[in-house]
């Protein structure tokens, strides 16, 4: 049983019993398991439990306008006194108010420390320049119930970047993958800087990620998780098993030609993706090149003209 099957269990045997004992606020209420943590991924596994790992959920209230704060310390209480273990996992010892990752929180304030909005409306800038492991944070886990409809809704709002963001954030990862993969790896071999082409091979890396996650409309999530999300995407997901030789792979005589190749070939898959999804109107192998089709593309002639790099 992973950690939301075990989150959604506990909830069903003992919280909503504890919810019937307040009928008043009931229907503005909401419960689920998302926010910071592998369980919250379904990432995890045995190793997980040494830290931040428990049989608690997430119980949302909205403002002090429609919940007051009386209301919400007794709810605090009434999650305290819930079973300390549930099927063999002990809950993390929470203070009266509740814990930071689990019990009683406020939805706006949940929001506003994840991504700087207490209702989920994002500005342009917002949008550019918030941690995408932020955003993945805010969507991922499952709600449980939502009676009230705020979570639901402001989750809806956060699923997947604006179209146009998008596009900036594809344009300034497609550059980086073409200077750090097509062209750099190769010159630090000239030159003799075999640390400095490990270098240029994690960046192409990191951004030919990007570049996936963005071509799925899916949040790369915190980098330890990046390799796992990774192989669960489906468009692109082969090319993990690339990604992974490419750097775990010396950088010896003979393997530094086959990771060109593999970089090409990874570029190359991206390329057909790209028009495929009707991103980019160049028509050759050179990613710099259909890193500016894809820029042109934008409509928002501010965010156009902003520097192709501005969203990365």
């Amino acid at each position: 049983m992973n950690g939301i099957e075990l989150s959604k269990a506990f909830f069903e045997e003992y919280g909503k019993p504890m919810l019937e004992e307040f009928p008043e606020v009931k229907p503005y209420l909401a419960a689920g398991l998302f926010g910071s943590g592998s369980e919250c991924f379904g990432f995890d596994d045995k190793v997980s439990s040494d830290h931040d790992f428990e049989a608690g959920f997430c119980l949302f209230l909205p403002d002090e306008s429609v919940v007051d704060r009386r209301t919400a310390f007794l709810l605090e209480r009434a999650y305290a006194k819930l079973p300390g273990e549930f099927m063999g996992v002990r809950r993390s010892m929470l203070s009266p108010v509740g814990g930071a990752r689990r019990g009683v929180l406020r939805t706006d304030e949940f929001f506003l420390e994840k991504i700087g909005s207490k209702d989920g409306t994002l500005t342009l800038n917002q949008w550019l320049t918030v941690p995408e492991q932020a955003l993945a944070e805010a969507t991922n886990g499952e709600v449980f119930f939502d009676n009230y409809g705020e979570i639901t809704k402001i989750r809806e709002g956060l699923k997947q970047y604006p179209e146009e963001v998008r596009r900036k954030k594809l344009a300034g990862n497609l550059l980086l993958m073409a200077q750090s993969g097509q062209y750099n790896y190769k010159r630090c071999l000239d030159h003799g800087e075999e640390a400095a082409a490990q270098l240029a091979v994690g960046e192409f890396v990191n951004s030919a990620m990007a570049v996936i996650f963005l071509l799925n409309n899916k949040y790369k999530p915190y980098y330890k998780w990046s390799f796992r999300a990774l192989r669960a995407l489906p468009k692109l997901s082969l090319e993990a098993e690339i990604m992974e030789y490419l750097l775990t792979t010396p950088n010896g005589s003979d393997t530094a030609e086959e990771k060109y190749y593999a970089i090409e070939g990874i570029a190359a898959d991206v390329i057909d993706e790209l028009a495929e999804q009707g991103l980019t109107n160049a028509i050759c192998g050179d990613l710099e090149k259909h890193a500016y089709s894809v820029n042109d593309g934008i409509e928002d002639a501010e965010l156009r003209n902003m520097h192709i790099l501005a969203a990365v």
